[in-house]
């Protein structure tokens, strides 16, 4: 895009900062400065309100950009992601929302540490929660780089590293500035864009295939190049035994990792009640289930109307799948509604990317300022206010996450995304369900099966071909790969219950009935809970 119709797509992108950094700063000017302020908004939100922010808050770069590109690029094995993300809050839905909220404050070292030796237990799960939050904030960081560059007509490294750095400067910005209430409200106003926008780009895409759904897969598969194996399992995760377990590796992490991260756990503590946190989670399946719906349908679109080349020649992991069929559904680059309907889709995209990073840097600099600073502070040192730390933190998780999202630039969003899922689901899903049903569990159980999941997820990632040893590495021109797999959730996820289990019955210290029995009654009831 050239000339006006280029002026007129920045001037509609430009919008929704504006209106983000609005709402930032009229929040920052009614902010009350307390713990429960800026970390959960003052509980006050209603389930309604709190779901839609879930949903706001889940629904990330790697859904709205990286999983249509998937389904465009792969078929059939694009949508296995669909069905990970989606069957995921079920898991979320029965074990996590209300128990989680009755027990805790702000974060999820407040859950296990309820029964526990607190400084062990907050150090592990507080560095845990951080490592998980900067892996997500990286996939962010490269869906904000795809998206702008392919904006502004540029596709080389200087656009997106200058897109990275803005994101992670404003992701900064609304934290330290509007805490959980801003970052509320932006999520709120997201949703509301990305459903409505979803819709609009869904009914385009029927319409121009008259309804037929079977019309546009079988355009799909044609457009491809791969024929009838597009819409069959095994484009992507099938062939040999190595694929096939990289698969099941996926889905695991996938199903089991939602209900291990930070960011989505720190939004059952924004409501007032267990009650409401179970309603809350009962809107957000509805909104994320029709979302991830009218996903497929973009996906199979953006393979029948772009085509698998146009895409890769723009992106190669597809991350521009989406706005690229925007434009092409309005006529093209030349067309002035094609123009705004890019715009429109770009800017949702983007609203996309800021509420979700706003949302992790929270819970990442939470984790550091409740848990880890508290736990490590010298005993003498003055002591500073958790939300003066907590604005610092964001500032040095922005840092790390500009750092890594300019080295993984490459890499496909929703791959990324995985990762980070199973690392959440190696580390904090086992010691978050040993803490809640487990009646013999211990401080060193604790400790153990954060460490046995979080170390093993790094270790194998980083000598998987994520890191080296293929032409779609990080590292193309080196080779230390020794773990053939690139989601390593198939090995970790048993290694952290594993780890749970064994450093519980190798300890010394015998299980505290009395304490189990008040997080029991607690988690059940809500009685004594915050």
């Amino acid at each position: 895009m050239t000339g006006n119709h280029q002026t007129l797509a920045l001037l509609l992108f430009s919008v929704f900062v504006a209106i983000t950094l609005g709402i930032t700063t009229w929040v920052s000017r009614n902010r009350q400065g307390s713990e429960e302020e800026f970390y959960a908004g003052g509980r006050l939100f209603s389930p309604m309100e709190n779901g839609f922010a879930v949903a706001g808050d889940y629904v990330s770069a790697a859904s709205f950009l990286g999983v249509p590109g998937l389904i465009a690029l792969f078929g059939y094995d694009g949508v296995l992601y669909v069905v990970g993300f989606l069957v995921a809050w079920l898991v979320v839905l029965f074990l996590v929302a209300e128990l989680v909220r009755n027990c805790g404050r702000f974060t999820l070292a407040d859950v296990v540490a309820s029964r526990m030796s607190e400084r062990p237990v907050r150090i592990a799960a507080g560095t845990s929660s951080v490592t998980v939050s900067v892996l997500y904030l990286v996939a962010q960081m490269v869906g904000a780089g795809s998206l702008v560059a392919l904006l502004l007509g540029r596709t080389g490294g200087g656009a997106r590293a200058w897109t990275v750095i803005g994101v992670g400067a404003l992701m900064v910005i609304y934290v330290s500035m509007g805490g959980m209430r801003a970052t509320t409200w932006i999520q709120i106003v997201k949703a509301a864009l990305m459903m409505g926008g979803t819709v609009v780009l869904t009914v385009l895409v029927l319409v121009r295939f008259h309804g037929d759904l079977d019309s546009l897969l079988r355009t799909a598969a044609e457009r491809s190049g791969h024929g009838d194996a597009f819409l069959a399992p095994g484009l992507k995760y099938g062939g040999d035994l190595t694929a096939r377990l990289d698969f099941v590796s996926l889905g695991l992490a996938l199903v089991l990792g939602t209900a291990g991260l930070p960011h989505i756990l720190s939004r059952f503590y924004t409501v007032p009640t267990a009650r409401a946190a179970r309603r809350s989670a009962i809107w957000s399946i509805g909104l994320i289930g029709g979302f991830y719906l009218m996903a497929i349908v973009l996906g199979f679109g953006a393979a029948a109307i772009v085509g698998p080349d146009a895409l890769r020649e723009s992106n190669a992991a597809g991350n521009t799948a989406v706005p690229l069929l925007a434009l092409d559904l309005g006529g093209g680059a030349d067309s002035t509604v094609g123009t705004a309907l890019f715009a429109v889709v770009a800017a949702v995209a983007f609203a996309t990317i800021l509420a979700v990073v706003a949302g992790v840097t929270l819970a990442s600099s939470a984790s550091v300022a409740h848990d880890l600073y508290a736990s490590l502070r010298r005993r003498g040192a003055r002591r500073r206010s958790e939300v003066t730390v907590a604005r610092a933190a964001a500032a040095g998780i922005g840092v790390v996450a500009i750092a890594l999202g300019l080295l993984a630039r490459d890499l496909n969003v929703a791959f990324l995304v995985g990762l980070a899922f199973a690392v959440a689901a190696s580390a904090n899903l086992p010691v978050l369900l040993y803490s809640l049903f487990w009646r013999d569990f211990t401080t060193r159980g604790a400790v153990w099966a954060v460490y046995g999941g979080l170390i093993p997820a790094l270790v194998l990632v980083v000598f998987s071909p994520v890191v080296s040893g293929s032409p779609d590495s990080l590292f193309p021109g080196v080779d230390f790969q020794l773990f053939p797999l690139e989601n390593p959730g198939i090995v970790s996820v048993p290694l952290g219950f594993l780890a749970g289990w064994l450093g519980t019955v190798t300890s010394s210290e015998p299980p505290d009935e009395a304490k189990h029995a008040e997080t029991e009654v607690r988690s059940l009831t809500g009685a004594g809970a915050v």
